[in-house]
């Protein structure tokens, strides 16, 4: 009985031996190499269209904004973008986009809520005079000395700091507050599928399905061999 066990195993071994695991190999390693191409073609394409998105931005037209982010969105969902993202200074691989903030849009926000907000105030009554007034004087030389446009983060933040410091004007502090929109709304960050039926997901396939035959196939052999040696004859 054990005899019969003895060749059955050997009979397995030569089948095995049909099937060379440096063919496989030979197979695999040019269908990883495609798989990096093309996994590199969507990290590609998907950074030309956020430069895209940052660029309309930049320039202010929302329709312009609204579709191409459009488009990204689309893209980053129907494909598997793989992307290494830097937080707290550690470097992560993420598939998607990353984050992605609307800087410029939402410095016109801000910008327009602040002049709404010194337009009402204009028509208030304080006992500390005109609030924003007294605020420009302080950030005004500031924005010419550091080069700050009337829109720009340090501008905006100078304004509000200088805003802050009357008592008395809670009621407009209270309305700019609340005016002014909260940075979560500018801020993207469309996350991609691991797998989506394109090229790119079909070769990773085949690649994986060939990695599980090598290592089934060593296992077996592995395990083969080891039960000769505790075979008798």
């Amino acid at each position: 009985m054990g005899g019969i066990k003895k060749n059955d195993i050997k009979k397995t071994l030569r089948k095995l031996k049909q099937v060379k695991t440096w063919q496989l190999l030979l197979i695999l390693v040019p269908l990883l190499f495609i798989e990096a191409t093309l996994l590199r073609f969507d990290h590609v394409k998907m950074t030309e269209l956020k430069k895209e998105v940052l660029a309309a931005d930049e320039a202010g037209n929302e329709e312009e904004i609204a579709s191409a982010l459009q488009k990204l969105r689309e893209y980053v969902f129907s494909h598997t973008v793989v992307n290494v993202v830097e937080k707290n200074g550690v470097q992560h691989i993420t598939f998607g986009t990353g984050p992605i903030y609307l800087e410029h849009q939402y410095q016109r926000k801000a910008s327009e809520a602040l002049a709404a907000a010194e337009a009402q105030a204009g028509t208030d009554e304080n006992p500390n005079g005109n609030v924003f007034a007294a605020a420009m004087a302080v950030c005004k030389p500031l924005a010419i000395q550091y080069g700050w446009a009337w829109n720009s983060p340090g501008y905006l933040d100078c304004m509000t700091g200088e805003i802050a410091k009357y008592p008395t004007t809670d009621k407009i502090q209270d309305t700019l507050v609340a005016t002014l929109p909260s940075t979560a709304l500018f801020r993207y960050d469309f996350a991609s599928p691991i797998w989506t039926p394109t090229l790119t997901g079909f070769v990773l396939i085949l690649c994986i399905v060939l990695i599980v035959v090598i290592l089934v196939k060593i296992f077996i052999w592995g395990a083969l061999c080891l039960a000769l040696v505790f075979l008798k004859n």
